[in-house]
């Protein structure tokens, strides 16, 4: 089973990977890229709960019925999973204001994206992998907690800034303060650290997995965003970067 896994994985990878050359030349059309040639369009809010909260419902399913030993470890690893997509599907979605329209299609996308990612982390800790108490002793576990920790509070604190821009006309302003000083995606930024850090705590395949995918979509889409805003503001700082603080 664990072979057959592997190979799932690795294919799961190869799929990502292609994502991201596509993604790199074609934006998803939602937010500053919204299009209405893409179909149908449904309201943002409703597009982002529906393919939000299927990743932790289809996590926990493929967890919860996985046939391992479950220990406090793993419970450990499935908390910050929940917890992230929490505010990502209820939270942050219900706070936006005046949201632009997504197409139909990127919502039902997203959600095939979450059910597999679910289904590939969820049976991993629930069926594959079994961590010992003892490993939270681990240097990987601890940095890697750590870094998750750090990597959310960058991640919804910079949300914070951007949901406080938006007036009730949908307006675009320059973002400032905090992680803005360094980055145009600083809540991009955040969410990959989260991912890499939750990569290192299970230091797994599946783990490694979701790293990629994250990078693979963020990445592009903060390189795309970060043109944007240099196009539509002639003010824009110019010593930003798109993502990653001094780097790209």
């Amino acid at each position: 089973m664990i072979q057959n896994f592997e190979l799932l994985v690795l294919s799961w990878l190869g799929i990502g990977l292609t994502a991201f050359i596509t993604l790199l030349k074609i934006p998803a059309p939602y937010g500053k890229f919204a299009q209405e040639n893409w179909g149908p369009m449904i309201p943002s809010k409703i597009g982002w709960i529906v393919m939000e909260i299927i990743s932790p419902l289809t996590l926990l399913y493929f967890y919860c019925n996985g046939d391992i030993e479950k220990s406090i470890t793993s419970t450990i690893f499935i908390t910050f999973w929940v917890a992230h997509y929490f505010n990502r599907s209820l939270i942050y979605p219900l706070r936006q204001n005046n949201p632009a329209k997504m197409p139909l299609l990127i919502a039902i996308l997203a959600f095939l994206f979450n059910i597999g990612n679910g289904f590939v982390n969820g049976t991993f800790l629930g069926s594959i992998q079994s961590y010992s108490v003892d490993y939270m002793l681990n240097w990987n576990f601890i940095v890697g907690t750590c870094l998750f920790i750090i990597g959310a509070i960058i991640n919804i604190k910079s949300d914070n800034i951007l949901l406080s821009l938006r007036s009730t006309s949908g307006e675009y302003k320059i973002p400032n303060g905090f992680m803005y000083k360094y980055v145009s995606f600083p809540n991009y930024f955040g969410e990959i650290l989260e991912w890499v850090a939750f990569a290192l705590m299970t230091w797994s395949l599946a783990g490694f997995s979701f790293m990629i995918w994250t990078m693979a979509n963020l990445v592009p889409r903060a390189i795309a965003g970060h043109k944007w805003y240099k196009r539509t503001f002639d003010n824009y700082p110019s010593n930003r970067k798109a993502i990653f603080p001094f780097i790209l």
